[in-house]
């Protein structure tokens, strides 16, 4: 489960991450925004990038607190 939280923390980071820098480049980070290239985020693609850090970051503490049971 710490390892599926971590892999989605490091997704939804870079492509927020990915989504602003292509968004305040005008396009230079084409290959990482995913963001960019739904239509249905259309004038909102830096609204989403954020929040797609936000969740990202949200998603590596989730992965920093999980413990396993059984006390080990």
């Amino acid at each position: 489960m710490k390892t599926f939280l971590g892999f989605l923390c490091f997704v939804l980071l870079s492509q927020g991450v990915g989504g602003l820098l292509y968004e305040l480049t005008d396009g230079w980070f084409r290959l990482w925004s995913f963001v960019s290239r739904v239509s249905f985020f259309d004038g909102y693609e830096i609204y989403v990038s954020v929040v797609l850090v936000v969740a990202g970051a949200a998603m590596g503490a989730a992965a920093g607190a999980v413990t396993r049971k059984g006390g080990a």
